[in-house]
């Protein structure tokens, strides 16, 4: 687990992601953009799969709060569902993140509409594909 969280923690430093909690090997990040957010999930699936190990990450970006010094709102929640809903190796970005990257060069492909828990709506999820080059 060690070396996962060095992994994790390279990455966070090295897109500018600020580490605001882990539980066991869950790690919950905050970027100053989307893309930073997807760039870094990627390279730590790529970094991790040579541990031995897959990861799953959620992207959403929105309006946060401070409570007791930690972020939350529906933001929060969104992007904690959409890691929950992730496969192995797998990042689930919102609608919002896909459109606000847009000539980025990241590239996504359709993950469908589905209900996420507690939420008041379906988001229209994508999986993030690369590109695999930092």
């Amino acid at each position: 687990m060690l070396a996962h969280h060095r992994q994790v923690r390279d990455c966070l430093a090295h897109w500018r992601g600020v580490e605001n909690d882990t539980a066991g090997d869950g790690f919950y990040a905050t970027f100053d953009g989307p893309a930073l957010a997807v760039r870094c999930a990627l390279e730590v699936v790529d970094r991790v799969r040579g541990l031995g190990v897959e990861i799953r990450a959620g992207v959403h970006t929105g309006e946060c709060e401070t409570v007791d010094g930690k972020y939350g709102a529906i933001a929060v929640a969104t992007g904690a569902r959409l890691c929950a809903l992730a496969g192995p190796s797998q990042i689930l970005v919102s609608q919002t993140v896909k459109d606000l990257v847009t000539g980025s060069g990241l590239v996504f492909s359709d993950h469908g509409e589905p209900a996420l828990r507690g939420l008041p709506q379906s988001w229209h999820l994508f999986v993030a594909a690369g590109p695999t080059r930092w």
